[in-house]
């Protein structure tokens, strides 16, 4: 008790004797530089406003480095006395620096959009080597999971309630999306944060971007911003379940005044939470650059490796409820005897229920490799108008390899084994299942601004080519030929997309904003993998249109949008009969909002209302090949409201936190369930129920603590209330809300031995508690009863990861 309060009063103390450092940035001609980043050398860091002004307050009395940097100028450094206002003239760049993509996919400060940006110092904070999800778990209605149980390897993140086929993700404007299924796997692209300068998240359908519909969400990743000061870092990681990661990057900064280079290397590897769901990721990243006063040409080569053990199948609630009977008995049902004389059970009862795996055989691992190319040329004519253009290709190749206890031969296309007088007509064996895909196309972009507004045209077109073909490997029983194809199709995806966006400036500080995209989608799949004769092909014509106002004045910022945004099915949807094709889904996206921000706080507060038309949702219903399908709703919505703010309560102590509250229904929802009993499907109406994943409060929050100069503390909570995972509302398949707390500490030593080392450490799930934040669940009758089959992804209890971080 007497070093706490002894502790209390050394930091009033310390609050007390408090001084503040001013000054103002300017070019060679005395004029202000708005948005310059200034530095100070304990650690905090701030904008200048429109005036060039900036002012740190409440910091310790002394002397201080002051770092400052501006896009279009050379960054500069200069010692400061507290109390002393200083005035700090940067060094014009006569370079093409800014990337031009940017302007032309995000929304701008000012945007009627419901958004949220971070910059590059806050992605250095939290990247300790879990994927790109966690990264971002702490904006606003997001919700993360990981297969592995600790955010490395197969992760997936919602926003609103939207799952990653429904975020519309770019990579410096270029799509980032799967062509088929249009979702995202940051496996892919292992610790490319490490490269990324900043993200913006738009929530709702946000402005016209390239590539898939937005229809929860749009991720835009910005790795082109241009260093023009050389640097090194040496970035490692080591935390629970021998989790590893080390990068090591470098930058040449300007060369001769018109070159640079950026490099890394990279490497993850984890044993994961649940068993055996290991993972072995590698990547690098190169970008070179000429610049010159009008014209920026780059080049991008990166690419990803991944190796990860599979965990999809998830932890059947039997097994976490204690119950083998049942679970003997899912088995049983679902492979038969032959997997308990061929394989070894044990593991259905390891000791820790959490961490059960189901995939036992040694090589039961996803195997991928994704390289991208990206070359972008910007040109400014003059200072009103500028272009870029960028052409892309991503190369995609890998498999997934799966044991397969008592398959029918049947199933792959042979006839059975006949040993004498004896028929084998199932067999154990292993398969491997191959993507191979080319996705490759252009983007442009013109814009054109004057004193009053700024026009926007831009666009693009993508092609994908993808071979989906299976190879079986090896057969207990024999009968099947070494390397032998059970399936061979191929898919064809065209995307064209233009766009118009403009916004002017009316009586000062209102401004309007329309924009009107056009995308045109053609779509040929040559057979499935159950149906290889069954072929499909669509074309869709879709019309987006956006329009929106906002107000801003005195720090505030006010804005109301209207968004239509239209998307077609995926692969898996069109796997069905003539009389089951599903159609495109609408959305109507209504945004209302108002923020104010300053030196001491800022809040910010979203209503929002998501009409949908044609969702496609799970209903039970099955497919020709009797697997489950999504099928149109008619009518669905989501609505809420979303809080935000940051309170900067001393110059050692603020706080940050967001809240969502919303409703998210389904109107009239039927429910479909097997019948084992009779044979075919039953079905049962459930009303008006709740989208499955769409929990009605997400919140979090983060403490921050600088009770020294460069030690940082904080405590970082997060809150998920229930969801259910069905769309019909029974309690009984959902799973328990949650709340996980967080703790970070940071400290960093700056011109001892080398420029920088910071050490970081986290406790994740300080509490240990025990939560699952995704899962599945299916139905069917059997012995005249109902049963409901409940899977689940637990999260790792308490585990910790340190960062050594060394800036050369």
């Amino acid at each position: 008790m007497k070093k706490m309060f002894l502790g209390i009063c050394y930091l009033l103390f310390v609050q007390y004797l408090s001084a503040q450092i001013s000054g103002k940035v300017t070019d060679a001609s005395s004029a202000p530089i708005a948005s310059a980043t200034v530095e100070l050398s304990n650690g905090l860091s701030t904008l200048t406003n429109e005036n060039g002004a900036f002012e740190f307050g409440k910091v310790k009395p002394g002397n201080y480095t002051l770092h400052v940097t501006s896009i279009g100028f050379r960054a500069a450094d200069r010692p400061v006395i507290t109390g002393t206002p200083v005035e700090i003239t940067l060094e014009r760049l006569n370079l093409f620096l800014q990337p031009v993509e940017i302007k032309a996919t995000r929304a701008d400060d000012k945007a009627p959009f419901t958004k949220n940006n971070l910059s590059k110092k806050e992605i250095e904070k939290l990247n300790l080597g879990q994927d790109l999800p966690f990264i971002l778990n702490q904006t606003p209605s997001v919700i993360v999971n990981s297969d592995a149980g600790n955010g490395v390897g197969y992760t997936g993140i919602r926003i609103r309630g939207s799952d990653a086929s429904r975020t519309n993700v770019t990579l410096n404007g270029i799509p980032f999306n799967d062509a088929e299924s249009q979702g995202t796997f940051f496996v892919n692209l292992p610790d490319f944060t490490s490269s990324v300068n900043s993200i913006q998240v738009q929530r709702g359908v946000g402005t016209s971007s390239n590539g898939a519909s937005a229809f929860g969400a749009t991720i835009n990743l910005s790795t082109n911003e241009t260093n023009t000061t050389p640097y090194a870092e040496i970035n490692n990681t080591y935390g629970s379940f021998n989790t590893w990661k080390h990068t090591v990057k470098a930058g040449s900064g300007l060369i001769n005044d018109h070159f640079t280079l950026d490099a890394r290397v990279s490497k993850i590897s984890s044993d994961g939470y649940i068993d055996r769901a290991s993972s072995s990721l590698k990547s690098f990243y190169l970008s070179g650059a000429y610049l010159n006063k009008n014209t920026s040409i780059r080049l991008n080569v990166f690419s990803g490796s991944e190796k990860t053990y599979q965990a999809w199948n998830g932890i059947p609630e039997a097994k976490l409820r204690g119950n083998n009977d049942k679970l003997l008995e899912h088995y049983y049902n679902n492979l038969g005897t032959l997997y308990f004389t061929q394989r070894d059970s044990v593991n259905l009862f390891s000791s820790d229920p959490r961490k059960y795996n189901y995939f036992t055989y040694d090589n039961q691992t996803d195997n991928y490799q994704q390289d991208h190319y990206q070359l972008f040329v910007n040109h400014n004519f003059n200072e009103r108008l500028a272009v870029n253009t960028a052409f892309f290709l991503t190369r995609g190749r890998g498999y997934y390899e799966d044991y397969k206890p008592v398959r029918s031969y049947s199933d792959y296309g042979l006839n059975d084994v006949i040993v004498g007088t004896d028929t084998i007509r199932e067999t154990d064996l292993i398969q491997q299942q191959w993507l191979d895909n080319y996705f490759y196309g252009q983007i442009f972009s013109v814009q054109y601004k004057d004193d009053i507004g700024q026009l926007i045209v831009g666009g693009g077109w993508n092609r994908y080519d993808g071979k989906h073909f299976g190879n079986v490997n090896w057969a207990a029983q024999g009968g099947i030929p070494n390397g032998y194809r059970w399936y061979n199709t191929d898919a064809y995806k065209t995307d064209i997309n233009a766009y118009v966006k403009y916004q002017i400036d009316l009586l000062g500080s209102l401004r309007a904003f329309a924009d009107l995209q056009y995308r045109r989608v053609l779509y040929y799949i040559g057979g499935f993998k159950n149906n290889p004769d069954l072929f499909r092909r669509n074309t869709w014509d879709f019309i987006n249109p956006k329009v929106g106002l906002s107000y801003s004045k005195n720090n505030y910022l006010a804005y109301a949008s209207y968004s239509l945004g239209r998307k077609e099915p995926n692969r898996d949807d069109f796997e069905a009969g003539a009389g089951q094709q599903p159609k495109p889904e609408v959305l109507h996206d209504f945004e209302l909002g108002a923020e104010k921000k300053t030196r001491d706080y800022n809040w910010a507060a979203t209503l929002y209302y998501m009409s949908y038309k044609d969702q496609l949702v799970l209903t039970g219903k099955i497919n020709d090949v009797g697997s489950y399908t999504r099928s149109n709703v008619p009518d669905s919505y989501r609505m809420g409201i979303e809080l935000q703010g940051g309170v900067h309560c001393t110059n050692w102590f603020n706080i940050a936190a967001n809240l969502t509250l919303s409703q998210n229904k389904i109107k009239d929802f039927t429910e479909y369930f097997d019948d084992y009993d009779n044979g075919g499907q039953k079905e049962t109406p459930h009303g008006n129920t709740d989208i499955a994943f769409s929990p009605t409060a997400v919140g979090s929050a983060v403490l921050n603590f600088t009770p020294v100069n460069n030690l940082e503390i904080g405590l970082i909570g997060k809150y998920v209330s229930r969801q259910y995972l069905d769309n019909t509302s029974d309690k009984a398949r959902s799973l328990d809300p949650y709340y996980v707390q967080d703790a970070r500490i940071g400290y960093t030593l700056r011109k001892v031995l080398f420029k920088e080392i910071a050490i970081t450490a986290q406790v994740n799930n300080v509490f240990d508690k025990k939560y699952t934040p995704n899962g599945y669940t299916y139905s069917y009758q059997y012995n005249q009863n109902v049963i409901t089959e409940n899977f689940y992804y637990p999260m790792a209890g308490t585990n910790f990861m340190i960062g050594l971080n060394v800036k050369l």
